[in-house]
């Protein structure tokens, strides 16, 4: 059993483990994706399969070279890999750890993606950024980026988005969002809620 495997609540099991520096000291830090360990959630699905509905949920270790500091514990804040993604799979959940960032990414195939980008700052991950593309197929219709340090928000349409033949050619539009505080990673109780229309 590695270090990492130590800081995982009683009842979940590891799903994901990710490594990279998250804050600038030279040493690889741990993400732990974790899931819920419910013997009620696991279900007959529609298609008479049996899946795992347990939620997700992420812890965030700090390398302290002998051991491991926890940071952020959020142990149900993401959807089983099994939900019912109805016409479609449901949403593909993967980590990016880029220039101390951290990367909290949903790919749904054809249909685009979206991604929530976090920072550390007094003893919690806060959202500093979003990005998302809405798709259709290999046209690409909108794109939105959200940087909410600067309290910008930008916004890609496709002038040319009923076409896949065509150049992609796309209008900007700048706006000026409000808030007040970030939002923590600790604080997010469900990522499937968390709205973005709002800023």
């Amino acid at each position: 059993m590695n270090k990492s495997s130590k800081c995982i609540s009683i009842g979940y099991s590891l799903f994901e483990e990710y490594n990279g520096d998250l804050n600038n000291d030279g040493l690889e830090d741990i993400v732990l994706i974790v899931k819920d360990t419910k013997k009620e959630n696991i279900i007959i699905n529609r298609f008479g399969e049996e899946v795992d509905r347990n939620r997700r949920g992420i812890i965030v270790l700090f390398n302290k070279e002998n051991n491991y500091e926890l940071v952020v514990e959020n142990l149900n804040c993401f959807s089983s890999e099994d939900e019912d993604g109805g016409v479609y799979f449901a949403p593909e959940l993967w980590i990016n750890i880029e220039n101390k960032n951290l990367k909290i990414h949903y790919g749904h195939g054809r249909y685009g993606y979206w991604e929530y980008i976090f920072r550390y700052d007094k003893s919690d991950f806060k959202l500093i950024g979003y990005e998302s593309s809405e798709n259709r197929g290999p046209v690409v219709i909108n794109k939105t980026s959200i940087n909410f340090l600067t309290q910008k928000k930008l916004i890609l349409k496709n002038t040319y988005q009923n076409s896949e033949y065509e150049d992609e050619v796309f209008d900007e539009t700048w706006h000026k969002i409000n808030i007040d505080n970030l939002i923590k990673l600790s604080n997010i109780n469900d990522f499937d809620e968390l709205d973005m229309s709002i800023f």
